[in-house]
């Protein structure tokens, strides 16, 4: 693959663009369907939005299925008993009762921020919980409070260990959320594998082949087919195949985070860690972190600290093929304003797939009426 080199882009007539905040209603109504709360729904709702406002279609409403089917089944609880299992005035532990991952999820960020706010730092271990969507939702929480946040989670086996075959570790993403004076804040969130499997479910609706370098076949073999890589082989770590560009640091992130977020916390790890389907638990991990700045230094203080750093890199030499140089988490701010403003483009298929999942819990998908 060439430098810089991009995933040619869908042609336009194949989107729809959809109000935000209508796409957001939608997706809390089918939640609330499955007894869920309406609290609940709305975060779940409101994470799954803001992936799809931010450009990360791999973990927006397109995972919606995803948690139904779990609701269905009876492996996510609708109305879990959310427990503080063991506590300490800088950390805690919290069994998640097969909630809804986004749920337990904010129950752990509020408790981390109160000990935060008391302690200088508040960290905090969750066990029996759900996939919770996109990690930077919860660090950006934390951070809005004048702290810094780092979020972590171990998944089910998605990616191939390096020099192994076959699914045998998560892609275990990281976020890490900090303030700043001025928007956006600064937010680095990624999985620990080369993408993220949501890519690749996305790659297979689209009817796309994926960049060679992103998953293995069943044999350990470079793939484009995202199908085989979905079905039947895995993604790569960060680094790809092998050691040459590095991928044993990515494997390395990966189990560091699964001790974190499974070892240490009592959750499933590696091959144990479940999807949440057909009456079995996944007993997914996370691990969050709260850093009270003025702990350090006065708010103030840092965030003019924090600008001089961003201006730092902003005037590096730019690649001459490179567009812009980016600080993490500016593509999504910018993304999320124009497509507040515009709708969000969702592929017809998911289109479809949302249609047919209202109408199971008969809710019509307005769209004309959900049209920018």
């Amino acid at each position: 693959m060439e430098l810089y080199e991009r995933t040619p882009p869908i042609p336009p007539e194949e989107y729809v663009r959809i109000d935000a905040e209508k796409l957001k209603e939608y997706v809390c109504k089918v939640i609330e369907a499955f007894n869920v709360p309406e609290h609940d729904a709305r975060i779940v709702a409101d994470v799954l939005v803001t992936a799809d406002l931010f450009g990360i279609e791999s973990h927006g409403v397109q995972r919606l299925g995803r948690y139904v089917r779990g609701l269905k089944s009876g492996s996510i609880k609708a109305k879990p008993q959310i427990k503080v299992v063991r506590d300490s005035p800088a950390c805690a532990l919290i069994d998640g009762d097969s909630g809804l991952g986004q749920v337990v999820c904010m129950k752990a960020v509020q408790i981390a921020i109160e000990k935060a706010e008391k302690c200088g730092v508040g960290v905090v271990g969750v066990r029996n919980s759900n996939h919770f969507g996109i990690a930077g939702y919860y660090a950006l929480k934390i951070s809005s409070r004048k702290m810094i946040g780092i979020v972590l989670t171990n998944s089910r086996p998605l990616a191939c260990y390096t020099h192994t075959i076959g699914r045998n570790i998560g892609t275990n993403p990281i976020a890490i959320s900090i303030p700043t004076k001025e928007p956006p804040p600064y937010l680095f969130d990624a999985a620990t594998s080369v993408v993220p499997i949501g890519k690749i479910e996305v790659l297979v609706k689209e009817g796309r082949k994926a960049p060679l370098g992103w998953g293995v076949d069943e044999h350990g073999e470079l793939t484009e087919d995202p199908k085989i890589i979905l079905e039947r082989g895995a993604v790569l770590p960060l680094g790809g195949l092998g050691e040459v560009l590095g991928g044993h640091k990515g494997s390395g992130l990966s189990i560091s985070i699964d001790i974190l977020c499974g070892v240490l916390t009592g959750a499933n790890w590696g091959l144990n860690v479940g999807l949440a389907v057909e009456g079995r638990r996944a007993n997914v991990g996370h691990f969050i972190v709260a850093i009270n700045i003025e702990s350090f230094m006065e708010f103030d203080q840092f965030t003019d600290r924090m600008e001089e750093f961003r201006s730092y890199i902003k005037s590096l030499p730019k690649h001459p093929k490179a567009e812009r140089i980016w600080i993490p988490g500016e593509k999504a701010w910018l993304t999320m304003q124009t497509r507040l403003k515009i709708g969000i483009p969702i592929h017809k298929a998911i289109i479809e797939e949302l249609k047919a999942i209202g109408s199971e819990v008969g809710l019509e998908f307005e769209l004309e009426k959900m049209k920018k």
